[in-house]
């Protein structure tokens, strides 16, 4: 069987030569023109690409040449100072990038320093909270004692890919940033046994932690929910978190925050029992001297471990 046109078997030899010519130069033809075309379908990929690049090395360069956004207002020292009745202690906001600034101890006053170093979903920290927290609550309230709360984020890893470490940090800094004396009843609030998320769990969402607001009787929560939803101060959670644990803590001898909860009274680290508040008491007691032996407050009764 041939695979031959019909009539080329009546064609000369010549003709037959020329036939095969002609036939093979319109399949050259037909090759440049198909070369040509996947030619420019590469070249205009290739510059396609080279745009996307060029966009996304933009991008890059324009977001890193932006400022890191503002950290909450009253937390210029990367922590919130409360005084007596838990009047926090107002300051400017800072660059979230900002070198933070030092609250200033005054020794000679007799009044207890305490500084505190908290994630709110490590549980030791809870444990800490529901133990000795209403003593120092009474210090506060009365003051014998100025409480420095910094909340940091080192658990994200353990919230199911959730951030909620991060997103309680986010939310007790909108709190600061906005109704200040309204602190330290929504992050004690935080760290109660009922509240606190367990480790390995999502954790609370941001919706939960917009409704507690109104359980610790927090002020404007309208702005404040904005400001959890849109994680306002992302960025400071981040930088403030970083500075913690690598600048030492002011104040005190004590080197960068090795893990949560670090406390500390008139700048000596408490390394007792989370769950022991005798141990606590007595610590604060030796920490504080003589002079506030005389004028300390009734000391709570000590709530049941659980």
């Amino acid at each position: 069987m041939s695979n031959g046109n019909p009539g080329d078997s009546r064609l000369s030899k010549n003709e037959r030569r020329e036939a095969a010519r002609e036939k093979a130069r319109i399949q050259r033809d037909e090759q440049k023109k198909k070369d040509r075309r996947t030619k420019w379908i590469l070249q205009g990929s290739v510059g396609l690409a080279l745009v996307a690049i060029v966009a996304v090395i933009a991008l890059v360069l324009v977001n890193s040449n932006q400022p890191a956004g503002p950290g909450p207002q009253n937390f210029a020292s990367d922590g919130i100072q409360l005084n007596q009745g838990f009047i926090a202690t107002t300051s400017d906001a800072q660059a979230a990038d900002a070198e933070p600034i030092a609250n200033d101890r005054d020794e000679e006053s007799g009044v207890l320093d305490i500084q505190m170093y908290v994630d709110y979903l490590c549980p030791i920290c809870g444990s800490f909270e529901q133990t000795n927290g209403a003593y120092i609550e009474s210090l506060v309230a009365n003051g014998a004692a100025t409480l420095e709360v910094h909340p940091i984020t080192i658990l994200d890893r353990l919230s199911q890919g959730q951030r909620y470490s991060s997103r309680a940090v986010n939310a007790v800094a909108c709190v600061a940033d906005t109704s200040p004396n309204d602190f330290y009843a929504y992050h004690s609030l935080l760290l109660t046994e009922e509240v606190q998320p367990e480790e390995n769990t999502s954790g609370l969402s941001n919706e939960e932690l917009i409704e507690l607001l109104g359980v610790a009787g927090v002020e404007s929560t309208d702005a404040i929910a904005e400001c959890i939803t849109d994680e306002s101060f992302e960025s400071w959670v981040s930088n403030s978190t970083a500075r913690a644990l690598s600048d030492p803590i002011p104040n005190s001898d004590v080197g960068a925050v090795t893990g949560t909860p670090t406390v500390l009274v008139n700048g000596i680290k408490y390394e007792g029992a989370v769950n022991d508040l005798v141990s606590f008491q007595a610590f604060v007691t030796q920490a504080a001297g003589d002079d506030f032996i005389e004028s300390s407050t009734p000391t709570p009764t000590p709530t049941p471990t659980p």
